[in-house]
């Protein structure tokens, strides 16, 4: 009896290559986010601009935001290669103009190209994944490229505060530029994609509507209630101007060829609730990343080294579940119940980080990271698997780029909302802290959280000044994760609602496998030459018409004007279309195939479809073999069921039925054949 244990998934010698390339680029872009972190207060204080502190962060994931889903669209059309090495190019340059800058919005404008960079990096990375490896084995390879992640996010933290403490922070965007060099260097020698350029319609006013929607909405969040009352006529005309910039994108979207966004895409709820809850997840997790260090460094007085250490477990929880989480989704090929856990966890982080005041230990703080941490890391990775395994390969890049614009959407709108959160109110609170006799001579204005941000003017003030400063920021920071609690709910409420779905073992769903295995089949001569009769010359050209005729019928399964063939897949699949057509494709891909490795990895579903057919080679329940029976008939339905029919061969005895099958058998090699050949041209 033949063994149908699928043998264990493995890459080939150059998508082992191109793997390691897209580990160098997600090192070259990690790295530089996790290592400022806990430097951010200290660059913000020295330059000055606190009361735009989120703007630092901001305005990388505006861009970011921004030009991601334009990129995977890009690259659907014109291949990832291209795209991929640009993006390092425009990181590093980032990384150059944001180590010399001489002010606060010289650090904003290089902070957003280098945000642009990883509006490039991260979601063609996941991409480029989801174009080489089957979504089943993906969440193994997803953790590898989590331990890159981790890495950076374990080791960044530690080593950014060491190098502030030690060099300046200047030193945390240079030590970026020479390992994104050696990244261009290996990427431009071993990334080399299939890919066929397709003439294409660039949708241009949906990407001007776009970015000029997102950005005022953006600025609007950003602004609101800080720089200008939420009442004031430019919140006002950002806020409409935006929506309605936004509208008449959505309306070009559903217009255009070539949508940036296929807008389609959404009428999946898979697709739907997994970019919902990425969007809320995302603006949790940043507010995390970004705010805690701030009360590290303003409210318990560590340095950035120490600040550091606090947000180790976050970065810890986040890269070893999630490396854990991949594995046991590739070993039981189960996700949901894994997010779920994921979704409570984070609730309850960030419950524990609400609760904080300016009397909190460190123990509380790492308490309610390391929380946030394991809920990020059973879900961050799982939202990208759940989308790219409902979508069809000729979505992945756009769908992809897609959940990644919704996560920088969701990062960003966070961080300006919680910026506002900290600013808004963080005057009043100080000077409501202070002494009467203080109040009267420190008029508003005077100080801020950056007052205990640099060590260079703490140690000039009073203490009774530090101690309101800091009560009052750390009652800001609190109300921050108070307002993440709805965020978290969404989160979990989205979560649930995603339909749980089988995790394919091939690259492409059931239906592109078919398109793919018609185009290439046609390009394979082989042996076409010795026809079809005679012993042995010609039986693997019979396999591969064999193959041909499973992957045209499954083919026409898919149509909607046959619902008797769709049964009879269902049948094959034990009642699960999807699976009836796994099978007949990969049976089909194995028949037709001159790889041993393509044939190997098929072996098994040809033998699971080859047991689904009983002795008598009945494959079809004995109802539907009626209804077929009745279909094909010309007589009324009574007379073929009152009676078993005579054949025509015990009729008409001078006609060679075995002969009339040959030739019925040969013409119809002859009609998959053209099928095949029309499929190619």
């Amino acid at each position: 009896m033949t063994d149908t244990t699928p043998e264990p998934f493995r890459l080939t010698p150059q998508s082992r290559r191109i793997f390691t390339g897209l580990l160098l680029g997600m090192l070259v872009a990690s790295v530089s986010q996790t290592i400022v972190g806990p430097a951010m207060p200290r660059i913000v204080a020295e330059l000055g601009g606190m009361e735009h502190y989120s703007w630092v962060a901001t305005a990388a994931m505006l861009v970011s935001a921004i030009s991601v889903p334009i990129v995977g669209k890009l690259s659907d059309l014109f291949g990832r290669r291209p795209f991929y090495l640009g993006g390092l190019a425009i990181f590093v340059l980032g990384s150059i103009l944001a180590g010399t800058a001489q002010s606060f919005w010289w650090l904003v404008a290089a902070r957003a190209v280098q945000g642009l960079g990883m509006g490039i990096l991260m979601p063609l990375s996941q991409t480029i994944v989801g174009d080489i490896i089957p979504p089943r084995q993906r969440g193994k390879y997803q953790g590898y490229m989590g331990v890159v992640f981790g890495v950076t996010s374990v080791a960044g933290p530690l080593l950014g505060g060491l190098i502030t403490d030690a060099l300046g922070w200047r030193w945390l965007f240079f030590i970026a530029i020479p390992v994104g060099l050696v990244a261009i260097v290996v990427i431009a020698r071993f990334l080399v994609l299939p890919h066929e350029r397709r003439k294409a319609v660039i949708d241009y006013w949906g990407i001007a509507t776009m970015s000029a929607g997102i950005t005022a909405v953006l600025l609007a969040a950003s602004l609101g209630g800080t720089s200008y009352p939420w009442g004031s006529p430019l919140i006002i005309a950002l806020l409409v101007g935006g929506v309605l910039l936004l509208a008449v994108f959505v309306l070009i979207e559903l217009r255009v060829p070539e949508p940036v966004v296929p807008l389609q895409l959404f009428r999946s709820s898979i697709f739907t609730f997994a970019n919902l809850g990425a969007f809320g997840m995302s603006m949790v997790m940043f507010g995390s990343i970004i705010y805690v260090p701030v009360y590290a460094q303003g409210v318990l007085a560590v340095n950035a080294s120490t600040s550091g250490l606090i947000t180790l477990p976050l970065m810890l929880g986040l890269v070893f579940v999630g490396m854990g989480a991949g594995l046991l989704i590739t070993r039981f090929g189960r996700y949901k119940e894994i997010m779920l856990v994921g979704a409570v966890l984070l609730g309850v982080g960030v419950l524990v980080l609400a609760r904080l005041s300016a009397h909190s230990s460190v123990w509380e703080v790492v308490a309610g990271v390391g929380l946030i941490g394991v809920g990020l890391g059973a879900l961050s990775q799982q939202y990208t698997l759940v989308v790219q395994n409902a979508v069809a390969r000729r979505d992945l890049g756009v769908a992809t780029a897609a959940l990644q614009f919704f996560r920088n959407v969701g990062a960003t709108i966070g961080t300006a909302i919680f910026g506002t959160v900290l600013s808004a109110g963080l005057d009043a609170a100080i000077f409501a802290n202070l002494p009467p006799e203080l109040v009267q001579s420190m008029p508003h204005g005077t100080i801020n959280a950056g007052s205990v941000l640099d060590p260079s003017v703490i140690g000039a003030l009073p203490v009774e000044v530090v101690a309101a400063v800091r009560i009052a920021l750390a009652q800001q920071i609190s109300m921050i994760f108070v307002v993440c609690l709805p965020i978290v709910a969404l989160v979990l409420v989205c979560t649930l609602l995603i339909k749980p779905m089988e995790l394919r073992d091939t690259v492409n769903t059931p239906e592109d496998a078919g398109r793919e295995l018609l185009d290439t089949m046609a390009q394979q001569s082989g042996d076409v030459a010795p026809v079809l009769s005679g012993p042995g010359s010609g039986e693997r050209t019979r396999e591969r018409l064999l193959g041909l005729q499973l992957a045209i019928v499954a083919e026409s399964a898919n149509r909607d004007d046959r619902p008797l063939l769709k049964r009879a897949v269902s049948e094959l699949g034990s009642g699960d279309f999807s699976r009836g057509l796994t099978l007949l494709y990969c049976t089909a891909e194995m028949l037709t195939s001159d790889d041993p490795e393509v044939a190997e990895a098929g072996e098994r579903y040809a033998c699971e479809l080859t047991s689904r057919i009983n002795a008598g080679g009945v494959s079809m329940s004995e109802e539907l073999r009626r209804q077929i029976a009745l279909a094909a008939a010309q007589s009324p339905r009574r007379e073929i069921l009152a009676e078993v029919e005579q054949p025509v061969a015990a009729r008409h005895e001078a006609v060679d039925m075995a002969k009339l099958r040959s030739a019925a058998g040969e013409l119809m090699a002859a009609l998959v054949a053209d099928i095949a050949v029309e499929r190619r041209g």
